[in-house]
């Protein structure tokens, strides 16, 4: 028996790839699949099964294309409804593979599909869980998701998920161990580890929502307190994951590289929406004007998905040399497929054709610093509510980035203002939208809160109240 678990970063997702006998189960695969085929091909085994744990929500699953190259069969749980054709699984069932075996334990909560599959061994004892979003290490799968889909409150939802956890899971031995969909990173959950692997033993002494003791009104109260709204490509992608989508090799062929002069022409004719997913310090010494930076190597595909609301804009991208495709393959992940094509030899290529360029302007914690302790300046804060509360400049503005597009009008536009964020990638994205928008009078503070505190500027921290005299 072979399981391994292929951890995507930048979604904080994990997919898993089961091996025994010749015979292969992957579940909650990545869009793009050749990878999983090559894996098989090369252990000499055939893909037999393909297992949904739910219809997910942020990223779009390679389930449909997988099925289309291998010929296997999409399982789902109980009451998934999807449009293409797919294995609809009783709760209990089970699905011989090789030696080894994968019930379907439904455990409905986070969506009312949602399953989870008990792996047992070649002598039939339980071995380990794949609990989607159903449970993490250290969180459940949040209950407001699914509540257009199934019109039930947020709360009602979390009363079915107590008693998912506490029939189905829970009851199983504390040596199981626990495969999540995703870890720490995920707007799935709001308490995630960043451990990606763990046991069902330690989840019962450690993850809050597992409490022997605790009842279903506390559960519920618990578990949807605190929720963040949720990004807006969301149930963009549960419908493209119940409906379908292109092959991701279709979408790659179809993006053109373009000179300048094309780049240029696409983006009038199509009013599309430059990206720029180069470094924070190449966007900000150069970029085309007008252009958005979302970082390749930052929390890329969240930060699409939470800035460029509609996942039908047409995009054209600026990327590192060598880099477009994966650029490509990143942003179909999260359901962005109108790429139209990227420039061709890179920023270099514009720089070099003497188009308009324009720049951001930057300085140093230390410079900020001696700035702020000669004058009151006008700082903007664009890091998550929780990392303010836990500590913050004094006298700042706190806008955080997710909901910066709805707050533009609080951003001066007849003086200058400073930006910063926890390091500098979430402040260079902020500083590309308002530039975008027409503001040229920021400064980005390089190295963020961070560089920040290490300077002697005063902060506001939290202290917890227990330990308050």
């Amino acid at each position: 028996m072979k399981i391994e678990q292929i951890y995507t970063g930048c979604l904080a997702q994990g997919a898993y790839y089961i091996e025994s006998e010749g015979e292969v189960a992957i579940i909650d695969p990545l869009r793009e699949v050749q990878q999983y085929i090559d894996k098989a091909t090369a252990a000499g085994a055939r893909i037999k099964y393909i297992f949904e744990t739910h219809f997910h929500a942020d990223f779009v699953s390679g389930h449909v294309t997988l099925a289309e190259k291998t010929a296997a069969p999409i399982v789902y749980g109980p009451t998934a409804s999807p449009t293409f054709k797919a294995h609809i699984a009783t709760d209990g069932e089970v699905f011989q593979l090789g030696k080894i075996s994968l019930t379907a334990l439904h455990t409905p909560g986070h969506t009312m599909e949602s399953t989870t599959y008990l792996l047992k061994d070649e002598n039939g004892n339980d071995h380990a869980i794949f609990s989607g979003d159903t449970l993490f290490l250290g969180d459940v799968g949040r209950p407001d998701l699914a509540q257009k889909a199934t019109s039930m409150t947020q709360e009602e939802l979390a009363g079915t998920l107590f008693h998912s956890l506490r029939n189905k899971i829970m009851p199983l031995g504390d040596h199981v161990i626990v495969y999540p969909a995703h870890g720490a990173g995920s707007a799935c959950g709001k308490n995630l580890s960043k451990e990606t692997i763990g046991n069902l033993g330690e989840q019962k002494q450690t993850n809050y929502a597992l409490r022997a003791d605790m009842t279903k009104a506390e559960f519920i109260a618990e578990v949807t307190a605190g929720l963040l709204p949720p990004p807006s490509y969301f149930p963009l992608n549960v419908k493209l994951n119940k409906e379908g989508y292109e092959d991701v090799e279709k979408i790659i062929r179809e993006n053109q590289a373009l000179n300048p002069a094309e780049f240029q022409l696409v983006a009038d004719e199509n009013t599309a929406l430059i990206l720029d997913v180069r470094s924070v310090s190449e966007f900000a010494q150069g970029h085309i004007p007008g252009s958005i930076f979302i970082g390749i190597d930052g929390q890329f595909a969240p930060w699409v998905g939470a800035l460029i609301t509609d996942i039908q804009q047409p995009i054209l991208i600026v990327a590192p040399e060598g880099r477009e495709e994966e650029t490509i393959i990143r942003l179909s992940r999260v359901g962005y497929d109108n790429s139209l094509g990227f420039l061709k030899g890179g920023f270099d290529t514009w720089k070099k054709s003497g188009l308009e360029i324009d720049t951001v302007t930057q300085i140093t914690a230390d410079t900020f610093a001696e700035k702020m302790q000669d004058d009151t300046l006008n700082v903007f804060d664009v890091r998550k509510p929780g990392e303010f509360e836990a500590s913050h400049l004094e006298a700042v503005h706190h806008v955080p980035l997710d909901v910066l597009n709805d707050n533009i009008a609080d951003f001066p536009t007849d003086k200058p203002f400073y930006i910063h964020c926890a390091g500098g990638y979430r402040s260079l994205i902020a500083a590309s939208i308002l530039k975008a928008r027409g503001y040229h009078n920021m400064i980005d503070i390089i190295g963020g809160f961070a560089a920040i505190k290490q300077t002697d500027l005063k902060t506001t921290e939290f202290v917890c109240p227990s330990t308050l005299k």
